[in-house]
């Protein structure tokens, strides 16, 4: 397998690690293999593909979809560096309300799986960092939601205290305000 995993410590989110192989023509990796993946639990199907690219001090979530349409997210970075977050947001969960944070980077080939029932957000930490993720579900504007990027209760360490936000992510409400259908032990 071509791929190292690390789980974190909500067990359903962890982190890939591609392996490259380099020589002096530079490096190959194989960045997602449906084959492998299944191996590693994740077995839904990538139905769509997002690409952003954000300036130094952009805080981009927490983001979620409600189900029929949740979204599990595969997220890589593939020039500059996030701090990547995951947020636990299924009702009876032992880890509801708690986050897991890694760093991504161009350079360190990692990724990080974002199942569904989790708010995802990411930091951006340099200009012109470009994100790729995999999703499980196209993107449904009517199901679309968010939890406030600073929400006490859950207490986030971004390293930033006034990040840049778009005026959506400014008006999401506290995770205890949030709309949220997804409940622990459910398949989704």
């Amino acid at each position: 397998m071509p791929f190292e995993v690390k789980k974190l410590a909500i067990p359903e989110v962890f982190l890939i690690k591609s392996l490259a192989f380099s020589d002096p023509r530079g490096f190959f990796l194989e960045a997602y293999k449906s084959s492998d993946f299944i191996q590693l639990g994740i077995t839904r199907v990538f139905v769509q593909d997002n690409l952003s690219c954000s300036k130094k001090g952009v805080l981009r979530g927490l983001h979620y979809q409600l189900n029929p349409s949740a979204q599990g997210k595969l997220v890589k970075v593939l020039r500059g560096s996030i701090l990547d977050v995951a947020v636990d947001i299924r009702k009876g969960s032992p880890h509801f309300g708690k986050w897991v944070s890694e760093t991504l980077t161009a350079e360190n080939n990692l990724m990080l799986w974002v199942p569904e029932g989790f708010a995802h957000g990411f930091l951006s930490m340099e200009n012109d960092t470009l994100v790729l993720y995999k999703n499980t579900n196209e993107y449904s504007p009517a199901l679309d939601r968010g939890i406030i990027w600073n929400d006490p209760q859950i207490g986030i360490d971004w390293g930033i205290s006034n990040p840049i936000l778009s005026d959506k992510d400014i008006k999401h409400p506290f995770l205890i305000e949030a709309d949220n259908n997804f409940i622990y032990g459910d398949n989704t």
